[in-house]
C-alpha cells in the first residue's frame, strides 16, 4: 500500500540561496498551457467567494477571475461582458448550449467543475467542447491521481484541477472514503505535468503561505483558495454584525444549504457532501493577497529560486511528525 502525505506532513527543506533580495523573484505563472499570470493565486469559483469587487482586486494583481456558474444566465451574461477576454466562465457538464453561449459572447475560457472528474461523460463534455471551440481555453477537473490528470489531458483539457476532498467545506472523504491526501494528489499529478507541459491548478486545503508554497513546490502551477478569500471585505459570502465583529457565510456547493438554495433540497437518493459555516471576515483581498505574495517571495529565496518553475527543480521535501508543527508555531 503506498504511503501519501498532506501538508502537514511535509516540510521544505533549504537550498543554496544566490538571490539578492525577497523583492527580486518573479511570480508569475501557467494558468493554463497558454495563459500565463501574474501570480499563483486563484480565487475558487464558488457563490460565496467570486464576485464582481473580488474580481476587480484578482485582475489588478494580475491573477484571473474564474466566475461560478450558481446564478441566472443574465448575470452570468453580465459578467462576461463587462470582463470579456478577462474572465473565465464555469459550467457542468449537462448544459452545453448556456456555456457555449457564454464563450460565443467572449469569455476567455470555461472551467468544467465535477465532484469526480475522472469520469466517461467528462471526457466527452471536454472533447465535443474542445471540437466546437478549438481556440478557447478549457480547465477541468477535480481529480486526485496521475492518470485521471493524464485522461483529461488527453480529452482536450489546457488545465486541470487537482485535489478531491481537501477542501474547508468539503465532506466527501468522510462521506464516501475516497481522497487521495492534497500533497501526494498535487505530486503524483505533477510527475505527468512536466512531461505533457499542461498546468495543473492545486484546488483546496490551503490555509497559509506555508500551504501554497508547499503546492507551488510539488508542482501546481497556481493554487486556488476557497475559505479564506470567502472571508474578505469584498466576497460574494453573506455578511452579518456578529458579538464580536463582522462574520461571513463560506459553504461547499455540495452543502445541503447551498442545494436547498439552487436545487430546492437534496437530490433524490443523494447526501450532502458539504457543509456551510459562519466565520469572523478577516480583512480586505488585498491584504490576504499581500500576505501570500510576501511568504511566496520569503519562501523562493529559501529555495534558491528566483522563479517557481526553478523552486520546482530544487524542491527537496522531508517526511516529518506532529511535533514539526508545533516545533514550528511561536510559543510563549
Amino acid at each position: 500500500m503506498k504511503k501519501a502525505y498532506t501538508f502537514d506532513d511535509v516540510a521544505l527543506v533549504p537550498q543554496f540561496n544566490n538571490v539578492p533580495s525577497r523583492t527580486e523573484p518573479n511570480l508569475h505563472s501557467w494558468l493554463t498551457k497558454d495563459l500565463k499570470i501574474d501570480i499563483p493565486i486563484l480565487c475558487a469559483n464558488m457563490d460565496t467567494t467570486i464576485c464582481e469587487d473580488l474580481a476587480e482586486v484578482l485582475l489588478e494583481y494580475g491573477s484571473i477571475p474564474i466566475f461560478h456558474r450558481f446564478t441566472s444566465m443574465e448575470v452570468q451574461i453580465k459578467w462576461v461582458e463587462k470582463y470579456r477576454e478577462k474572465t473565465f466562465i464555469s459550467c457542468g457538464i449537462q448544459r452545453m448550449e448556456d456555456t457555449i453561449e457564454l464563450l460565443k459572447l467572449g469569455a476567455a475560457g470555461v472551467c468544467i467543475d465535477v465532484a469526480h472528474g475522472h469520469s466517461d461523460r467528462m471526457f466527452k463534455f471536454v472533447e465535443q467542447l474542445k471540437a466546437k471551440f478549438p481556440d478557447k481555453t478549457v480547465i477541468a477537473g477535480n481529480v486526485c491521481t496521475a492518470m485521471a490528470y493524464h485522461d483529461l489531458v488527453n480529452a482536450g483539457a489546457d488545465a486541470v484541477k487537482v485535489g478531491v476532498g481537501p477542501g474547508a467545506a468539503c465532506t466527501t472523504r468522510m462521506v464516501t472514503g475516497f481522497g487521495v491526501p492534497q500533497f501526494t494528489a498535487i505530486k503524483d499529478c505533477a510527475e505527468s505535468a512536466e512531461k505533457l507541459r499542461v498546468p495543473l491548478i492545486a484546488d483546496g486545503g490551503i490555509r497559509n503561505s506555508r500551504d501554497i508554497m508547499l503546492a507551488l513546490a510539488a508542482g501546481a502551477s497556481t493554487v486556488m483558495i476557497g475559505k479564506l478569500f470567502a472571508l474578505t471585505t469584498e466576497s460574494a459570502a453573506p455578511k452579518e454584525e456578529g458579538p464580536k465583529g463582522l462574520i461571513a457565510k463560506y459553504r461547499g456547493q455540495a452543502s445541503e444549504d447551498f442545494q436547498a438554495d439552487y436545487y430546492g433540497g437534496l437530490k433524490e437518493k443523494t447526501v450532502a457532501e458539504g457543509i456551510d459555516f459562519w466565520a469572523p471576515v478577516k480583512g480586505s483581498a488585498r491584504e490576504l493577497i499581500d500576505g501570500f505574495l510576501g511568504g511566496i517571495r520569503s519562501g523562493l529565496t529559501y529555495g534558491g529560486a528566483r522563479s517557481i518553475k526553478e523552486l520546482q527543480r530544487k524542491a527537496e521535501f522531508v517526511e516529518v511528525t506532529s511535533s514539526y508543527l508545533f516545533e514550528s508555531h511561536p510559543r510563549k
